[in-house]
């Protein structure tokens, strides 16, 4: 594979390296490496890089690997990382911003205060870049991307670059239809006129309303498990008798129980495991399947492959 991809790709603008660790990268600082890390240097990088590539290689792409566990077999194929070159934020017009995929929230947010934007406050909770907002409908304290979203540029696995508009994302609760192996470079959000001193006051309450409720200074996930209909996945969790449950390394937050953490060696599976028997107490206690909301993929350190779909 080694000898392929330096064949086939010798001028390569972007930084490609090969076995390249991903605990790194991702928040809970555990699982394997990626066969190769391609982080590109513009748009048109990325296309020639994914247009050339095998179409049977495997294609992921990774933000700030804040909701995502990486299995200690690693990442067959190509991980593709946006860095810098895509992390910016630029006003349209009065109310629209223009963000590259590798932008972050806080960034988006605070762009959008600075402009008088109101309405993508809720970007500023959540811990990772406008492609995975836009990937998994990304939302927190009232507002979702799919109410915000004008449209995205996306790179396709050919190596095609096409505009989706909201309506083509089949949006539902953390879900979209983006397709298999797809990455967003970038996208339109539209909010509604804002004083710029309102905007940072509710920007101060939800940081402040994380800061009390989550557990932010461990190693972390994020929200774990999805809501499911008519309920809170967490209190399912606490009802099951979850809270504080270990597996290896990895513990039931006591702070938010629909968060995991590393407590300082756990391995991915130690915390692939935790979840699975979190998921079967809650279905004994209430009957309720819980789904998860974090992203799980790579191959397993006995060498079963069930990478998942690549996120953002």
């Amino acid at each position: 594979m080694a000898v392929l991809m330096e064949a086939l790709f010798p001028s390569v603008s972007g930084k490609l390296t090969a076995d390249a660790p991903l605990a790194p990268l991702v928040w809970f600082k555990s699982g394997g490496v990626a066969e190769w890390l391609f982080e590109p240097r513009d748009i048109a990088d990325l296309q020639a890089f994914l247009r050339d590539l095998d179409p049977a290689v495997p294609v992921m792409a990774l933000g700030l690997g804040s909701n995502m566990i990486v299995r200690d077999g690693g990442v067959p194929g190509v991980v593709v990382r946006l860095g810098k070159p895509f992390a910016r934020v630029a006003r349209v017009d009065a109310v629209t911003l223009d963000c590259g995929g590798g932008a972050s929230g806080i960034l988006v947010s605070s762009t959008a205060r600075d402009n008088g934007i109101s309405g993508v406050e809720f970007l500023r909770s959540i811990p990772g870049t406008v492609g995975g907002f836009v990937r998994m409908n990304g939302g927190a304290y009232g507002g979702e991307v799919k109410d915000i979203l004008v449209d995205c540029d996306v790179v396709l696995r050919s190596g095609e670059l096409v505009t989706l508009g909201n309506a083509d994302l089949g949006y539902t609760y953390r879900h979209s239809e983006l397709p298999e192996g797809a990455i967003v470079v970038a996208a339109r959000f539209k909010g509604r006129p804002g004083d710029p001193v309102a905007i940072q006051t509710e920007m101060d309450r939800i940081s402040a309303s994380r800061e009390a409720s989550q557990p932010l200074r461990s190693k972390t996930g994020g929200s774990t498990f999805k809501n499911p209909e008519g309920h809170k996945a967490w209190q399912l969790v606490d009802q099951a008798g979850c809270r504080g449950l270990q597996v290896g390394g990895a513990q039931v937050s006591e702070k938010h129980t629909n968060f995991l953490i590393n407590t300082g060696g756990a391995t991915s599976a130690d915390i692939e495991a935790l979840g699975e028997e979190v998921r079967r107490r809650v279905r004994e206690n209430s009957g309720v399947e819980l789904e998860w909301e974090i992203q799980r993929v790579g191959t397993p350190a006995d060498g079963l492959n069930t990478q998942q779909a690549g996120t953002q």
